[in-house]
């Protein structure tokens, strides 16, 4: 094994604190991991991990390393992509939430793999704030806007967001014309923010600016595909992108309401850790991923 090759090696197992994930990430033996560090380290003259029965974690030398590891690593990656016939390579792992998946990344996702056959691409589907490092994420699909100060964002869209009920409901509380209708009887279901725990309010754009409605409610959800399911049935008010209502909306499942109060466009990014350099096959999943979103916006404005 030689030294980037080793160097390779020490950056997975220092960001998945396992020898064995990284390992399996690699498509190597543990064997062979847990002798190239040793091996690293007797070079070095230093220790670069902290090895326990439970995780293994590296040393303030090893933190030094990492950095100088993950900097070497993209240049090279960089330098041998620069010449003619070289491809993005390697294992590329995505963490994206589920109906951003299926809507806008899978329909599309062939021609990725047809132009990049090298790159071998593990999707993950989540809508928590994945930890990257420690679970081995290159990037993460997320909508909203990002509170982390540790980590990049690029922006690739902005969703228009809708306020919608199914017919059955709105024969029970009838149609809200205006805001102040849905003081009279209306409920909403709740979909649970994994930042407070709470229910997210309604929230609507008016000539005064943001208003934000809280209706009460007897279910709440964490989950996209229920809580439109849950809409569809008749329990309440929901908002959400236009995309994921779409076809609910096209079949009458649902109704659209207070559009000239729609709640203001959700933005959708892609985010790195700010102290990782990008390695070509993430730049050109990023780049794909963008041209993606961009693309698909434009369809559903026109639809």
């Amino acid at each position: 094994m030689d030294r980037f090759d080793a160097m390779r090696v020490f950056t997975r197992v220092a960001e998945r604190r396992s020898f064995t994930l990284a390992a399996n990430d690699l498509g190597l033996p543990r064997s062979t991991v847990t002798d190239a560090i040793k091996r690293l380290e007797e070079r070095l003259g230093v220790r670069l991990l902290d090895r326990t029965t439970r995780v293994v974690r590296p040393t303030l030398d090893g933190e030094a390393y990492h950095r100088r590891c993950l900097a070497i690593l993209a240049d090279v990656d960089d330098a041998e992509s620069a010449f003619f016939g070289a491809t993005p390579k390697g294992m590329l792992r995505v963490d994206v939430h589920g109906t951003l998946a299926r809507h806008f990344i899978l329909p599309s996702l062939p021609g990725f793999l047809k132009t990049y056959p090298d790159i071998e691409l593990v999707l993950s589907e989540g809508d928590r704030l994945t930890d990257l490092v420690r679970e081995g994420i290159d990037c993460v699909l997320r909508v909203g806007v990002p509170q982390v100060s540790d980590m990049i964002a690029r922006r690739v869209a902005l969703l228009e967001e809708v306020t919608v009920a199914s017919p059955a409901y709105l024969r029970r509380h009838g149609i809200p014309r205006h805001l102040d209708d849905l003081e009279n009887g209306h409920w909403m279901i709740g979909f649970r923010s994994s930042v407070t725990g709470g229910a997210l309010p309604l929230e609507f754009v008016t000539q005064r600016g943001l208003r934000n409605i809280t209706l009460s409610t007897t279910l709440t959800v964490n989950a996209a595909e229920s809580y439109i399911e849950a809409a569809k049935r008749g329990l309440g008010l929901i908002q959400l992108p236009r995309y994921h209502a779409a076809e609910a909306l096209e079949a009458g499942e649902l109704v659209l309401l207070l559009d000239e109060y729609r709640p203001e466009p959700s933005p959708v990014s892609l985010l790195y850790p700010r102290d990782r350099q990008l390695s070509p096959r993430v730049r050109v999943f990023m780049d794909w991923a963008a041209q993606t979103f961009a693309s698909a916006s434009s369809a559903l404005a026109d639809a």
